[in-house]
Parts: C-alpha cells; sequence; structure tokens
C-alpha cells in the first residue's frame, strides 16, 4: 500500500494534496498496489480524492486534529501506516510536513527524503534539489518503509471520474498529544497561496517604499497572479511576512515570476530558481538576477511595469 497524507484546510484540500495523491498512484502502479489516503480533522467530499488516485480514505474524525500537533498528527499517520502495511508514506513539502514527517519517519524508523522532484525508482533512488537549489541529489532509502515529501509544482495533476472508498476510523489518543492549544489563527483570504501559485508577481527594495506597491498590485491584477516579495521588503514591513520568498522565507515554483526591483541574491533566487520562466525587471544592468532570468528588462519599474500592465489589459480586451 502506499499511504498519502490529504491535508484538508478548514475542510477542504489544496492543490498541493491532489498533486501528492497523484503522486503516489503513479508509485502505486510501478508497485502493482493500491493508494490509500488519510485525513485528520472535519473534512467533507472526501470520495473526491479518488478523482486523483485514491483508491481508499482513511478519516480520521476527531476535531482536536483541525489544527496542526505533530504530536497526535504523527502518531495517527504513523498507526495507519502500520495498520497498512504502507511501503511508502507521501506528504507535501510544507510547514505542516516539516513538523511532522520527520516525526513518522523515526517512529517507523524508515528512510526520509524531503523536497524531492522525482518518482523513486526501482531501487528507491528519488532525486532532489540541494545547494539551494544549484545542483541535483540522487538518495537512495534502503528502509522497508520509506517516507517521501514532494516539492509543490514539481509534479503534474491528472484527474478522473474515479471515486474512493471512505473508511471512518479512530485513534486512541492520549492526553500529552495534544500539548499545544491554538488560541486563533489568522487567515490569509482571497488569493491563492504562493506554495500553490502558478504567477506570481514579486518586488525589492528598488521599488523604494510600500506606498509605490501600487503598480505591482495592478500588474497581479490583470495577470490573476500572487504577490510576493524579498526578505528586506518584509523586515521593512513594507508587505507581510507571508509574501516573503526565499532561503529564510517561503520556496515556491511557480510557472511564471516576474521580479521588479530585486538585485537576485543568492538567498532569493534560493526561493525561487525552480520557476519555469523567470522575467527580471531592473535598471541595474549588473543585477546577478540577469544571470538567472529567462528573460530580462533592462530600466526604471515605475515606467516598464505601467505600460506592461496596460499592454496585458489590451491583450485581455481583444482576446476577450
Amino acid at each position: 500500500m502506499i499511504l498519502v497524507f490529504a491535508e484538508q484546510n478548514n475542510g477542504n484540500f489544496k492543490k498541493a494534496t491532489f498533486e501528492a495523491i497523484h503522486y503516489a498512484s503513479k508509485i502505486a502502479q510501478s508497485a502493482g498496489t493500491q493508494v490509500c489516503a488519510v485525513v485528520l480533522g472535519e473534512a467533507a467530499n472526501l470520495s473526491l480524492l479518488g478523482n486523483y488516485g485514491a483508491q481508499k480514505v482513511i478519516h480520521i474524525t476527531d476535531a482536536r486534529l483541525n489544527n496542526l500537533e505533530a504530536k497526535a498528527y504523527s502518531k495517527a499517520i504513523s498507526n495507519i501506516a502500520t495498520q497498512e502495511n504502507a511501503q511508502y508514506i507521501i506528504f507535501s513539502n510544507n510547514n505542516t510536513s516539516k513538523a511532522v514527517a520527520p516525526r513518522v519517519a523515526a517512529r517507523l524508523k524508515a528512510g526520509l527524503v524531503v523536497g524531492a522532484t522525482s518518482l523513486p525508482n526501482a531501487e528507491g533512488v528519488v532525486k532532489k534539489s540541494v545547494f539551494a537549489g544549484k545542483a541535483f541529489a540522487f538518495v537512495k532509502m534502503n528502509s522497508a518503509v520509506k517516507v517521501i515529501s514532494l516539492t509543490p509544482n514539481s509534479f503534474g495533476i491528472e484527474a478522473t471520474e474515479a471515486t474512493a472508498e471512505v473508511i471512518s476510523q479512530s485513534i486512541d489518543f492520549a492526553a500529552n498529544d495534544f500539548a499545544v492549544k491554538v488560541e486563533n489563527v489568522n487567515k490569509v483570504t482571497g488569493i491563492v497561496p504562493l506554495g500553490e501559485a502558478e504567477l506570481v508577481v514579486s518586488g525589492g527594495r528598488g521599488l523604494k517604499g510600500p506606498e509605490n506597491w501600487g503598480i505591482l498590485e495592478n500588474l497581479a491584477t490583470e495577470l490573476g497572479a500572487t504577490l510576493a516579495c524579498s526578505r528586506p521588503v518584509a523586515d521593512s514591513h513594507w508587505r507581510p511576512h507571508h509574501e516573503h520568498v526565499g532561503q529564510t522565507g517561503g520556496t515556491i515554483r511557480p510557472n511564471l515570476y516576474i521580479a521588479v526591483g530585486i538585485s537576485g541574491a543568492i538567498q532569493h533566487l534560493a526561493g525561487v530558481n525552480s520557476s519555469k520562466t523567470i522575467v527580471v525587471i531592473n535598471k541595474d544592468a549588473e543585477a546577478p538576477f540577469f544571470k538567472a532570468a529567462d528573460y530580462g528588462v533592462l530600466g526604471d519599474a515605475f515606467e516598464i511595469v505601467p505600460r506592461l500592465t496596460e499592454a496585458f489589459k489590451k491583450y485581455k480586451a481583444s482576446h476577450a
């Protein structure tokens, strides 16, 4: 059995969850077995996870699991992995998996690969990026049980009309499995989360201040893109920290990344250099970001970005 953690958020599933399930289904096809998805907490429409490759869904309905508690999550997933005799346990590589996957691997004495970008081969070798995306490593897991966290946007999604069998189950939790109490949760709404965004518009210190961010907001609106920023921008409180991408922020893999007024220091590149297409707009011809860019525009962002936005408006109007 291939087990996959199907993370829910407010009862709903994100694109990264479907991607992890589809990834698990490809492993299952090669191994001649099936996929079992594990859902923790309250969620609906679980049978639809079958659309992405799960044959069975085990649902632990305990409401205490609605918010992340790494100890409880790892206990539940480990117990089900043992129960289902799982060969692989698949996570999406995000903040939740960083807290839970190592605990699961330790409980099961399993090998762990974080940030995989390919399917494992017959010998259990998995490809992942290393050295801030400058190179790839091929990691072999020799353990009987193998744990993999998949880098979001590194594997496609194929939906079908299939559905999955849903089984409700309970776990015998101890009181100290829930040692952390969540007092409140502040959610960002109305935008595609950066980790799932296929189009991203990002700004740096070259925009000179938060009052100038409107030109990026207008461009992002026309493109249907999500906004991001460099670390100095977040540290200066020009933009919220959840928009910070880079080595100490979020790591993203959008289809298109437009960087405006960002020099392209190695710490920033570490979070974005897996983007499929990078466009850099900067008036500094020596900016290191131009070396990593697929397309570079040398010039003043305050002139170029509004013109680019206007061009997109005209294009959309003529193709409506």
